[in-house]
């Protein structure tokens, strides 16, 4: 079954400068985050950033706000917000010109799997109503990997998703018909490297 971009949102969680050195695969991680990015621009899916005390760990990554800030339709980008909760569902989610409830299918990108991803589709299961939430397992990860298959089991159990980042842009398409198809096989071809590195480096601790 292929998903409504129109009802998709990616959610980007506390990708910042200062875990790029205690992340497991923090490289690889980014590069999917980047590839979905790109692909969300062009299919029209919006993003959610969030920021974990931006002022002790830093700011969202540069190789991720770089590709937001030249995105053609700044609309897509419904804001990055810093926060102290762990989940990523907070009060400025819920803002009229934000409303993460009104979209059915959440993509869950970033860190950590145990803690920020657990809590925030745990809460978007609960509070906002998703129908769907997908956790790439190549877009995921925490300081000690070992805590990533216990947090993505636990999840798969109460009803998310695991799937891929390539998984999850060929079902945005559902069709070869689809007027980006061909855009986004160039994509998947461009990251090719990068999508083995992701998937042989954080796929491999499932």
């Amino acid at each position: 079954m292929s998903l409504n971009p129109r009802k998709t949102v990616l959610l980007i969680c506390d990708v910042q400068e200062r875990f790029r050195s205690a992340i497991y695969g923090f490289e690889p991680l980014t590069a999917s985050i980047c590839k979905l990015v790109k692909a969300s621009q062009v299919l029209g899916i919006p993003n959610f950033v969030t920021e974990q005390n931006p002022r002790a760990l830093g700011p969202t990554v540069q190789e991720i706000t770089s590709l937001l800030d030249k995105s053609p339709d700044q609309e897509l980008n419904l804001g990055r917000f810093s926060k102290t909760k762990f989940s990523m569902i907070t009060d400025e989610s819920w803002e009229d010109d934000i409303g993460l409830p009104r979209y059915k299918n959440f993509i869950l990108t970033g860190i950590e799997s145990h803690i920020c991803i657990t809590q925030t589709a745990l809460d978007a299961l609960k509070i906002t109503g998703a129908e769907n939430i997908y956790i790439p397992v190549d877009a995921v990860s925490s300081c000690n990997k070992e805590e990533v298959p216990i947090a993505l089991d636990n999840l798969r159990q109460r009803g998310v998703q695991i799937t891929t980042s390539e998984s999850l842009l060929y079902r945005l398409l559902g069709d070869a018909d689809h007027p980006q198809f061909k855009y986004i096989a160039k994509l998947v071809k461009e990251e090719k490297q990068n999508t083995t590195e992701a998937l042989q480096t954080l796929a491999a601790v499932l």
